[in-house]
């Protein structure tokens, strides 16, 4: 297991380096000129040649991305300060650091994403174990029914429903909002409630078909049922036996929605209005901010590898055959 993890990590650590050397190539393939857009209005060729100096715009870019790197690892030095390791430059709108404006938002969007994903993924395999349990009575129709209709839906369409019934309409719920988890859990809580309850009713649906159809699936495998003819109890079958084998195309479902929540955090942060990691690459790539969208984009990579990994490894942990790919 500890090889195979050290293969994965591996991996990932190698496409890192291809999107950051992408995303740096980028970065100097934008039609319009870094010095110009850092500079601002009224920016005189003198003021243009001291950022290119500063921002080292006259070197290679080979050498530019060599120092690029280098910060990340080791810090760097720009007119507006000393930008501390992990450093991703400055951004031209603001001349803060990207590492700190990132890190500022990322709690916004973490506490959103996980959140969500508990949810969703205890109320969909519960409702998916309970309908393959109870399958063809009304329970099974009921909650395949409302899975169906729910999975047809979108954030940016049952959002604004549900603020409207919830909020607007009938002051049951305050507008949702960011409030720190150390400073107020309650808060916390409360104020991001609306958003989570939005994402687990259409990620749940999903998450109860497929549960349900991959228990079914399971339950009439021939160990299963010789299990149940040595005279086991159903309870011990369902989920001694079953339960195990219907997780693999559920932890593979997993891993495609752990990106998508990061990079669906966009439409999420924008329909109820919370200034996360998904507004700030809006407002980065609408300002033009070349050095703050270059960070979004590597953070949000880093993520995402980090959670395939993550589920890669619950993948070799279910099924010990994978370790050997």
């Amino acid at each position: 297991m500890l090889r195979f993890l050290i293969r994965r990590l591996s991996s990932a650590f190698v496409i890192l380096i291809l999107i950051s050397a992408f995303t740096f190539l980028i970065f100097f393939a934008a039609p319009r000129d870094p010095a110009v857009l850092a500079c601002g209005k009224n920016c005189t060729e003198a003021a243009k040649d001291i950022i290119r100096d500063n921002l080292g715009l006259n070197d290679p870019i080979a050498q530019q991305y060599w120092e690029f790197m280098r910060g990340i690892v080791m810090g760097r030095d720009f007119s507006v300060g000393h930008c501390d390791a992990p450093c991703l430059g400055v951004s031209f709108n603001t001349d803060l650091m990207v590492w700190d404006t990132i890190v500022d938002r990322l709690p916004l969007t973490l506490s959103l994403s996980l959140g969500g994903l508990v949810i969703f993924l205890t109320l969909g395999l519960g409702a998916g174990l309970i309908a393959a349990a109870k399958k063809g009575t009304v329970t099974d129709k009921t909650l395949s029914s409302m899975s169906l209709v729910f999975s047809s839906m979108q954030i940016y369409f049952l959002g604004p429903i549900v603020l409207g019934a919830l909020v607007f309409s009938t002051g049951i719920m305050e507008s949702p909002r960011y409030v720190p988890l150390t400073e107020d859990p309650l808060g916390w809580f409360t104020g991001l409630l609306i958003p989570w309850f939005v994402m687990a009713l259409i990620f749940t649906a999903q998450y109860t078909r497929m549960s349900r159809s991959s228990m079914i699936e399971q339950l009439q495998e021939e160990h299963v049922r010789t299990a149940r003819a040595k005279g086991m109890s159903r309870p011990y079958v369902f989920f001694r036996y079953a339960w195990r084998g219907s997780l693999i195309p559920i932890v593979t479902i997993l891993g495609m929605d752990l990106g998508a929540l990061l990079g669906g955090a966009i439409v999420t942060e924008m329909t109820f209005s919370l200034a996360g990691i998904g507004r700030l690459a809006v407002d980065a790539v609408t300002n033009i901010d070349l050095p703050l969208t270059m960070g979004v984009m590597l953070v949000g990579a880093t993520f995402i590898l980090l959670c395939n990994v993550v589920v890669d490894a619950a993948y070799a942990y279910i099924d010990p055959r994978v370790r050997l790919g």
